[in-house]
């Protein structure tokens, strides 16, 4: 018998894929320094009812859909390499390993390869005296559970973390100097398309990418009404956001969506600003 899996005994792993939902042969696997994960599947059942009962009649599977969620430190050593394909139309074998004993010796694995997979979601997001977090919602074509890591591949690492202090925002290529968190979400709306056919019809067919959103927010320490003043004048603007070394996230046609400042016995006034944006440039 063997002890439950820890935290400590898990490990997340991704490849490209050449052709959508079939992971390359002998991959060079890219780990993720995830400090959680989240895998699930649901057969989404078709409950079938009839008359002359108040049961089932019949439980029937419908399409499979197979979800990852991954909470992890942007590496210092590649900050975008996986955040990067939140915008490819390729998909990602994502490996969730669980073993016991030295990972190059490692036994009693299970292996929960997600292919197919494509960006949901993806929110990225610092704080003062933390580090720059991504939490990436991905949608996969199925799930293969297996007992060993995958024949002839090899496995690696991105070291390091991309500090609060080694980050940036600026705004309409000016730097701010009042922010203290921040925070954005690209939303791609996948949707999940099936088609009627005989053979592996519980999967779908196609994943394609609907339209996009993008939004964030920011915190800043109250010591003027700059942000408020230029939502009540409409104003667009950029926002750029360092993720580390010479990467950067870049909104572009900004506008302040929603502008508050919280005010509390016993602290400082801060000012919280929403805002949506019409494009992104990660690079």
């Amino acid at each position: 018998m063997v002890e439950t899996y820890g935290a400590h005994e898990t490990r997340v792993y991704y490849v490209e894929e050449s052709s959508y939902g079939v992971t390359p042969d002998s991959p060079s696997m890219l780990g993720l320094p995830a400090e959680s994960v989240e895998s699930s599947v649901n057969p989404s059942l078709v409950r079938v009812r009839g008359v002359g009962s108040r049961d089932l009649q019949m439980i029937k599977r419908g399409l499979r859909d197979c979800r990852l969620k991954v909470v992890y430190p942007l590496p210092s050593a590649a900050p975008i390499n996986f955040l990067q394909h939140h915008a490819h139309n390729v998909g990602l074998s994502v490996q969730v390993l669980y073993y016991k004993g030295a990972w190059a010796s490692a036994t009693d694995i299970i292996s929960l390869r997600h292919v197919g997979c494509r960006f949901d979601k993806v929110t990225v997001e610092c704080s003062v005296e933390d580090v720059v977090k991504a939490t990436a919602e991905l949608v996969g074509f199925s799930t293969v559970i297996e007992a060993s890591k995958i024949p002839g591949a090899t496995y690696s690492e991105y070291s390091g973390a991309v500090s609060f202090n080694e980050s940036y925002v600026k705004k309409a290529g000016t730097t701010i100097y009042r922010v203290t968190d921040w925070k954005w979400s690209i939303e791609n709306n996948l949707r999940q398309v099936p088609v009627i056919r005989s053979a592996d019809g519980h999967l779908l067919k196609y994943l394609p990418y609907r339209h996009r959103s993008l939004s964030g927010e920011l915190t800043f320490e109250f010591e003027d009404i700059e942000e408020y003043l230029e939502l009540l004048n409409d104003s667009e603007f950029s926002l750029e956001f360092g993720l580390g070394g010479s990467n950067k996230a870049v909104f572009s046609n900004c506008k302040w969506d929603k502008v508050s400042m919280p005010t509390r016995v016993e602290d400082l006034v801060f000012c919280k600003a929403g805002f949506v944006a019409k494009s992104v440039a990660i690079s």
